[in-house]
């Protein structure tokens, strides 16, 4: 019973025929500087104060300059006509919130035991929201998803849709997953994969994560009488303004089976980083909650130590700015590195897990985590941008923007531009969601920077708890996409009334008889 794709468009092109023809809506250092820098903030925690009022207005009007949506043809050139009219109804049901629910629902639900439903459903989901938002079930399917990208100027970070490990069998089995993943970009052409994901919560334990964050807490808290015998060398993990009430009492140091399995999930990022020299394409590590995010930190910096080198950075980490913490432990880790003459990189993304950090620390009576409202998140990921791109505009390093707003990444290509930032110079990458913010990727690639898409991949079943995750945590983003879908059903109707002006001029051609 699931659809197949040709079918589903061939059923959606009337209502989108209709749709066209209706009133068309209208929206009109050599190494670290510390004399360029500002004093951080405490109050609000982050690196910078915000951008004075006339420097706002200069950068708003340097909108068509950076994105130039006006032009459709041109920004949607490299999307054939059946994969627009897909995109543009798989987001228009996805920006409904009680469609999501209740798909979410059905997911988390007994009804997917039942064995002919959960068939129904699945087919239903994978020609539409998988179709979308997922690279494919394997790395071939990946790998032809990257060369569409390519093709139309959009490079690929491919990310093996695993979710968290229990133990060391599973995590092996992950190990070789993300192995396989980089092998699989050496048939790919050149450049085209700009980073391989990992995730540490795949190739290390959740439980013993949770222990190394707790312990690197403590020793944080207590650097005088706490000691860590088996631990690496890193950069700042933590400071002052950082969440510490996940650690309430002085944990339990790790037994001698826990330093076994922690050298065992070293070993496996070793092999995987390893086999990504090997391959030419570099790493980036994804975040998680604040729970076990120091041991993820832990394991990102004593690697980065370990393998990079020169003035690219080789693994990068990331950053969530909806943290309260975010500004200072990027400047901290900064400097931190330019004092080893280490470059550092970092992927910069606002955040995924507030709810759930809320409710903890609400259950707790403590203060939250996230910043106080949407704002301060906004500023907070907009002053790391800034400090980012001056620190790579004259040293070593990496910075890849994962943003779907338009403001932040209006604002951080007008400064890549003054600082001379470019493609290729590749010390910036924009990034966003693979089926997301198509439109802001084409503009930034029309400008001439470096794009990439978020490419998750795997089986629809396995990779089901991502797309609930990201339905989840996107549900605003998602109702907030309008500006896709109506530069799309604009160039939707430029295509039809091009088509139709061809047919008539084809019509009105006169008959010319040849006499034999």
């Amino acid at each position: 019973m699931a659809m197949t794709t040709n079918g589903f468009s061939s059923k959606l092109i009337p209502y989108f025929l209709r749709y066209l023809t209706s009133s068309p809506s209208s929206f009109t250092t050599h190494r670290f500087r510390f004399s360029q820098r500002t004093t951080i903030n405490t109050t609000t925690t982050t690196i910078f104060a915000p951008p004075p009022p006339e420097q706002i207005t200069i950068i708003s009007d340097t909108v068509d300059c950076v994105y130039n949506f006006e032009d459709t043809k041109r920004l949607f050139s490299s999307v054939k006509t059946g994969k627009l009219i897909r995109s543009a109804a798989n987001l228009s049901m996805a920006s409904v919130e009680p469609v999501v629910d209740l798909g979410m629902w059905v997911m988390g639900s007994r009804l997917m035991q039942v064995g002919l439903l959960s068939e129904v459903v699945l087919g239903v989901i994978k020609h539409t929201v998988y179709e979308h938002f997922v690279a494919g079930a394997d790395t071939a399917e990946a790998g032809q998803t990257v060369k569409k990208l390519w093709e139309s100027g959009l490079r690929g970070m491919l990310d093996y849709g695993l979710e968290h490990a229990v133990d060391n069998e599973s995590c092996d089995k992950n190990a070789q997953q993300f192995i396989k993943t980089v092998e699989s970009t050496q048939s790919l052409p050149p450049s085209s994969v700009s980073f391989v994901v990992v995730k540490i919560t795949a190739i290390c334990p959740i439980s013993l994560l949770k222990k190394v964050s707790d312990l690197l807490r403590w020793e944080y808290k207590n650097p005088s009488s706490f000691k860590l015998p088996w631990k690496l060398k890193t950069l700042p993990i933590f400071v002052e303004c950082s969440p510490f009430y996940h650690t309430s009492a002085k944990p339990s140091p790790l037994t001698t089976a826990d330093e076994r399995d922690l050298e065992l999930a070293h070993q496996r990022l070793t092999t995987i980083c390893n086999k990504a020299i090997e391959s030419n394409v570099p790493v980036v590590i994804d975040a998680e909650d604040t729970s076990i995010q120091p041991g993820i930190d832990y394991f990102t910096y004593s690697t980065a130590i370990m393998y990079n080198k020169g003035q690219k950075p080789f693994i990068s980490g990331t950053i969530q700015a909806y943290l309260k913490d975010a500004g200072q432990r990027l400047f901290q880790t900064i400097k931190a590195a330019d004092k080893l003459e280490l470059p550092i990189g970092f992927k910069l993304v606002r955040g995924a897990y507030m709810s759930r950090e809320r409710q903890l620390a609400n259950s707790l009576d403590v203060e939250s985590p996230i910043q106080n409202s949407i704002i301060d998140t906004h500023r907070c990921f907009n002053d790391c941008a800034s400090f980012m791109l001056d620190e790579v505009s004259s040293g070593p390093g990496g910075l890849i923007l994962a943003t779907h707003n338009l403001e932040s990444g209006k604002f951080a290509a007008q400064k890549a531009r003054n600082l001379g930032i470019d493609r290729d110079s590749e010390k910036l990458e924009f990034a966003s969601l693979y089926g997301m913010a198509d439109a802001m990727s084409f503009g930034l690639r029309n400008a001439g920077f470096n794009v990439s898409k978020y490419l998750p991949f795997g089986p629809v079943d396995q990779i089901m708890p991502y797309l609930l995750r990201r339905a989840e945590e996107n549900k605003g983003l998602l109702s907030s996409s309008y500006l896709d879908r109506h530069l799309m059903m604009k160039e939707l109707k430029r295509r039809v009334k091009a088509c139709v002006g061809k047919g008539l001029v084809e019509s009105e051609r006169p008959i010319v008889q040849v006499k034999l």
